[in-house]
């Protein structure tokens, strides 16, 4: 299937937009019948393009002021660092999100707790105890000016 087909891109954008659409929907919204636009999203999904469907919550108001970005570097020299860093990342809810980076750091975390002291109990006793983990700077979200989960698409 070619992504960048007219259509196969519109259900994307549409998908983007509100996951929760019905084929019907999507399919007015692309000028098609349902049934043709359901077996274009069956196809998506089966390929691994559409990973999920998720609901986005408001942080605040789940009671999660504090967002924070953490550039951690490693010892490299340690048996193990990497992999134990990274199976920690997968293991704790706070963070978010986790890229293995180029730079001073070797990994960017994102990491959301309800206040600092949560944060600083999440370093003290998660990312601390780990024995590969060299340094850890911190960057604490004063204000989130965008944030977009849509993909742009290629042209």
């Amino acid at each position: 299937m070619n992504l960048l087909d007219r259509v196969t891109r519109r259900i994307i954008e549409a998908l983007q937009r509100d996951g929760r659409q019905s084929a019907q929907q999507l399919a007015d919204g692309v000028g098609m019948s349902p049934t043709p636009v359901w077996r274009r999203v069956k196809e998506l999904e089966q390929s691994g393009t559409i990973l999920r469907y998720v609901a986005l919550m408001d942080r605040e108001k789940l009671g999660l002021a504090i967002c924070v970005f953490a550039h951690v570097s490693l010892v490299r020299h340690t048996d193990g660092a990497v992999e134990d860093f990274e199976r920690l990342a997968l293991a704790c809810p706070e963070i978010m999100e986790c890229a293995s980076i180029t730079g001073e750091a070797d990994y960017m975390i994102k990491v959301v707790v309800p206040d600092m002291k949560a944060y600083d109990r999440f370093l003290q006793e998660r990312l601390f105890k780990l024995k590969g983990v060299s340094s850890i700077r911190t960057n604490v979200v004063l204000r989130d000016v965008k944030y977009e989960t849509a993909l742009p698409l290629p042209p």
